[in-house]
C-alpha cells in the first residue's frame, strides 16, 4: 500500500487546470491518473501487465476513500472516482500508513508467534527481515488487508489464446446461437461445420467500413471499378457523381442489362452452394421476422468476406432502386422490384441441381432481403458483445475466494451433443423439412397457375425432395384427388333410335286390288 502510493505521487504529473473559469494548481485530471497508475502497476515487478484498466480505477477509488487523494474542493471518503475529466489533487497530510513501533519500554524484538512451533514457550530473538519480490498471491493479500476487504484470495492466470483460439470460439459460439434462433437440435441435416471458415467470420465482423460494407484484404477481389460506377448509377439516380447525365433514351435499362450480365456470369450464387439448405431453413421463420432477421444476420457472417460485400452492395442496390419514383422503368410489363428480384435471385441463391423450385424459393428469400437489408446485412451487435466478453473473461486474471468454483458462472459454449438415432431421424423428418413442406402446400394451393404447370411443377418438387413429397401425397389415389378427371358428357340417346330401324316401303297385291 505504502509501496505504490509513493510510487504514484511520485510519478504522476502536477500541473494547472481549469474548470469553470477558475484555475487550479497542481492537479491532474482523473483520466491521467488512470494512465499514470496503470502505467505504473505494469512495469512494477510486484504486479507486473497482467493488472487491467478497470483494476487500476477500482485501486483510485479505494485512494479517494481513503483520503490519498481527493477533489479540487478538498472532498474525500467516497468511492466516487470515475475515468473522465474530473480534478484531483494530492492533500497536504501524508496519506502513508503508519508501521507498529517497537515499544519503548526495552530494547527487545518482540516475535510473532510461530503456529508450527512446538508448545515450550517462545524464546526471545531477533527476527531477520529479507526484502522480497511480491508475487500475484501475496499482493492481493496486501491489497484485500490495506483496503479491509476480504482477507483470503487467489488470483487465477488464465492462459494465452492464440488467433486461432480465439477463432475457433467465434465459430463455435456463432453456430451454437445460430442453432438455437432456428429452434434445431442439430446443424448436421442443414449445414456442414467442417465447411465453416472461422477466419471469415473474424473478418466480416471487424473488417467493417464506415457504412457498414465489409473491406477485403485481397483487392484483386473486388469487384471492378466499372460495375461499381454502374450500380453506383442506378442507386443514386438522377444523380451520380462519377457519370455525367446520359444524353439518350433507355441509357438507364442499359445500364441495368450490364449489372445482370455481370452477375449472370458467375459460378456460384452468393450465398453458395454449401449454405444453400441452412439459408432455405430460414425461409420457415419469416411468420417471425425477428427470428427470420436475426437467423440471416449470423448466416451471413458465414459467408466468404467476398460474398458478403458483393451480397451487401447488390442488395442494397436493388432495395434503392425498387423504392426510387426518379426511376424511369426499366421494362413495359413488370414493376421495378419484381424485374430485379427476378434478375439477381438466381445469382443470390440456388442450388447445384439447378429447377424452377428454386426460383421459388430464392425469390421469397431475396424480397425479404430487400425489405430488411440494412439489419440483416450489419453485425449482430448482442452476438459480438457475448463472444467478446466471452474472450475477455477467458484471458482474465481472476480472484477467486476458497470454496468457491471458478468456472462455475461461466460454462464453455456448448455447440453439440449426442443423439439417439430415433432422435436424429425424427429431426431429419421435422427439422429442415418444415419450410419445404410450407412451399409444396403453397403449390397445391396455388389457383393462379394451370393445371399444366402446376403437374410441372410438382413433378420437379417430387423429384428434388422425394421424402416431403411422400408425406403429403402417401398414395397414387391422394395425388388423384388433386387432379379430379372430367367426365365426359355423353350426347342424348334419341328415342327414335330405340326402335327398329328404318326400313323401306314394299308393294303387296292389297294395293293392287
Amino acid at each position: 500500500w505504502n509501496e505504490i502510493i509513493e510510487l504514484f505521487r511520485a510519478g504522476m504529473p502536477l500541473r494547472k487546470h481549469r474548470c469553470r473559469f477558475k484555475s487550479y494548481e497542481r492537479c491532474f485530471k482523473a483520466s491521467e491518473a488512470v494512465d499514470c497508475l496503470h502505467e505504473l502497476l505494469g512495469s512494477n515487478q510486484n504486479f507486473g501487465p497482467e493488472v487491467t484498466r478497470d483494476q487500476t480505477v477500482k485501486l483510485l477509488k479505494k485512494f479517494l476513500k481513503n483520503h490519498v487523494i481527493e477533489d479540487i474542493k478538498g472532498r474525500w471518503g467516497k468511492e466516487d472516482f470515475e475515468d473522465d475529466g474530473h480534478l484531483y489533487r494530492f492533500p497536504p497530510s501524508s496519506p502513508l500508513k503508519s508501521y507498529p513501533k517497537k515499544p519503548s519500554c526495552g530494547k527487545e524484538v518482540i516475535k510473532f508467534p510461530d503456529w508450527n512451533e512446538p508448545k515450550g514457550g517462545p524464546s526471545q530473538e531477533h527476527i531477520s527481515v529479507k526484502s522480497i519480490t511480491m508475487n500475484s498471491e501475496m499482493w492481493c493479500k496486501r491489497h484485500s488487508i490495506a483496503i479491509g476487504e476480504v482477507a483470503a484470495c487467489k488470483l487465477v492466470i488464465r492462459r494465452e489464446l492464440t488467433q486461432t483460439n480465439i477463432e475457433e470460439i467465434w465459430k463455435s459460439m456463432t453456430l451454437s446461437q445460430l442453432q438455437k434462433v432456428l429452434g434445431l437440435d442439430s446443424l448436421d441435416e442443414v449445414l456442414d461445420t467442417k465447411l465453416v471458415n472461422s477466419k471469415h467470420i473474424v473478418q466480416n465482423v471487424y473488417n467493417v467500413g464506415k457504412q457498414g460494407i465489409v473491406t477485403l484484404e485481397d483487392k484483386s477481389k473486388e469487384l471492378p471499378h466499372w460495375i461499381l460506377s454502374a450500380m453506383k448509377c442506378l442507386a443514386n439516380w438522377p444523380s451520380c457523381s462519377d457519370l455525367k447525365q446520359p444524353t439518350y433514351l433507355g441509357f438507364e435499362r442499359d445500364v441495368f442489362r450490364t449489372i445482370v450480365d455481370y452477375f449472370g456470369q458467375t459460378k456460384e450464387p452468393l450465398l453458395t452452394f454449401h449454405f444453400f439448405d441452412i439459408f432455405v431453413s430460414v425461409l420457415g421463420l419469416l411468420q417471425k421476422p425477428s427470428k427470420a432477421v436475426e437467423a440471416l444476420q449470423i448466416s451471413c457472417l458465414l459467408l466468404p468476406p467476398e460474398n458478403r460485400k458483393r451480397l451487401q452492395l447488390l442488395v442494397r442496390m436493388m432495395a434503392r432502386m425498387s423504392l426510387n419514383q426518379d426511376l424511369p422503368p426499366l421494362s413495359e410489363s413488370v414493376r421495378t422490384r419484381t424485374l430485379t428480384v427476378q434478375a439477381f435471385s438466381h445469382c443470390i441463391l440456388c442450388s447445384k441441381d439447378e429447377t424452377d423450385l428454386d426460383e421459388l424459393l430464392s425469390a421469397k428469400l431475396v424480397s425479404f432481403l430487400m425489405d430488411n437489408y440494412q439489419e440483416i446485412l450489419s453485425v449482430p451487435s448482442a452476438l459480438k458483445s457475448s463472444i467478446e466478453d466471452h474472450v475477455v473473461q477467458l484471458q482474465r486474471v481472476q480472484i477467486t475466494y476458497a470454496g468457491a468454483d471458478r468456472d462455475a458462472t461461466l460454462p464453455p459454449p456448448s455447440f453439440c451433443h449426442q443423439i439417439t438415432t430415433d432422435e436424429f431421424e425424427y429431426q431429419k423428418a421435422t427439422g429442415s423439412q418444415e419450410p419445404l413442406a410450407a412451399l409444396l402446400e403453397k403449390i397445391v394451393m396455388n389457383k393462379e397457375i394451370s393445371v399444366k404447370d402446376k403437374k410441372k411443377k410438382l413433378k420437379q418438387f417430387q423429384k428434388s425432395y422425394p421424402e416431403v413429397y411422400r408425406v403429403r401425397f402417401p398414395s397414387p389415389e391422394t395425388e388423384a384427388m388433386l387432379f379430379p378427371e372430367k367426365t365426359k358428357q355423353k350426347p342424348p340417346i334419341l328415342m327414335w333410335a330405340l326402335k327398329m330401324p328404318f326400313q323401306p316401303f314394299h308393294r303387296t297385291r292389297s294395293f293392287r286390288m
